[in-house]
C-alpha cells in the first residue's frame, strides 16, 4: 500500500480525472475527501469507496469554499497529509467574448483556491511533511485561442507549483508538484464532443496526428503518475511540471502527411 494511512484531499473528485484519482488513493490505502458541487454524485463515491472517504459539497468559485474543504477534511479525519487540487472550470471562450465575470469565475476556481487550499492546508501539511499535487494542462504553454481565460489559469497554476515547490519544500519539507494531463478521455469529454455533433463512438477513430497511439489518454494514465507524487516514492522530488500527453508539447514536428 503506497499511500496507506494517509488523508489525501482530491478536488473536484465526483467525476472524470479526479473520481479516478480519488479511487486510486483509497485502493494504495488512502482515505480521502471527496469534493464536488453534486451532493448526489459525492454520496455514491462514498457509498463505492465503502468507508474510506467522506464528501465535502463546495463550489470553488465561492471564496468561502477553502475554508470549509478544510475544516470538513479535519472534522471527518483529524488530519491531512496531501492536497490534490484537480477541480477546475474549462468554458469556451477567446478575447474578445470573455467578460470579466467569465474571466474572474475562472481564476476563482482554476487558481484562487489551489493557493487558498493550500495556504489553509499549510500547518497540517507541515506536520505530516506532505506535499500537494497541482493538476495542470498543456494549454499551461500558450492554450487554445477558445480556451483563452482557462489557459491563462493554467499557466499561472505552474508558476505557483514551481514557487511553492521551491519554498515550501525549503522551508518545510512540503512537495509540491503537477501533473499537466493532455487530451484524457473522460464521460465529460465523450459527451461534449457528441453534443458538437461527433458521432457516439468518435473517440475510436481519432486521427493519428492528435493520437498517435490510436486512442486518447485514459484518466487512470493520469491518476497513476499522481499516486507517485503523493507516494514516499517520489522524494526528494519537488517543484516538477510532468506532461503526460502522446507527443512533445514542445517543438513537435507537424504530421507532413503521408509517407
Amino acid at each position: 500500500m503506497r499511500l496507506e494511512d494517509k488523508v489525501i484531499i482530491v478536488t473536484g473528485s465526483t467525476t472524470g480525472i479526479g473520481q479516478v484519482i480519488a479511487e486510486k488513493c483509497v485502493a494504495e490505502g488512502a482515505r480521502v475527501l471527496i469534493h464536488g458541487r453534486d451532493r448526489k454524485a459525492g454520496e455514491a463515491m462514498v457509498d463505492k469507496l465503502q468507508g474510506s472517504a467522506a464528501f465535502c459539497q463546495a463550489d470553488l468559485a465561492d471564496p468561502a469554499s477553502p475554508e470549509k474543504i478544510i475544516r470538513s477534511a479535519l472534522e471527518y479525519f483529524g488530519r491531512i497529509d496531501a492536497l490534490v487540487n484537480n477541480a477546475a472550470y474549462v468554458p469556451k471562450g477567446n478575447l474578445q467574448d470573455t467578460d470579466p465575470d467569465l474571466w474572474h469565475r475562472v481564476q476563482a476556481v482554476n487558481l484562487y483556491a489551489p493557493y487558498r487550499l493550500i495556504q489553509l492546508a499549510l500547518d497540517e501539511l507541515k506536520k505530516a511533511q506532505g506535499c500537494v499535487v497541482n493538476i495542470g494542462s498543456i494549454n499551461a504553454y500558450c492554450g487554445e485561442p477558445d480556451l483563452f481565460a482557462y489557459s491563462i489559469s493554467k499557466g499561472g497554476l505552474t508558476t505557483l507549483t514551481r514557487n511553492l515547490g521551491d519554498s515550501l519544500h525549503m522551508k518545510h519539507g512540503i512537495r509540491v508538484n503537477q501533473v499537466n494531463p493532455g487530451w484524457t478521455l473522460t464521460p465529460m469529454e465523450i459527451k461534449k464532443k457528441q453534443e458538437h455533433g461527433l458521432p457516439p463512438d468518435w473517440y475510436q477513430h481519432v486521427p493519428k496526428e492528435y493520437a498517435p497511439s490510436g486512442s486518447i489518454l485514459p484518466p487512470e494514465t493520469i491518476a497513476a503518475c499522481v499516486i507517485y507524487f503523493l507516494s514516499d516514492e517520489s522524494r526528494p522530488v519537488s517543484g516538477s511540471v510532468v506532461d503526460l500527453e502522446q507527443y512533445p508539447v514542445i517543438g513537435r514536428n507537424p504530421p507532413k502527411g503521408h509517407d
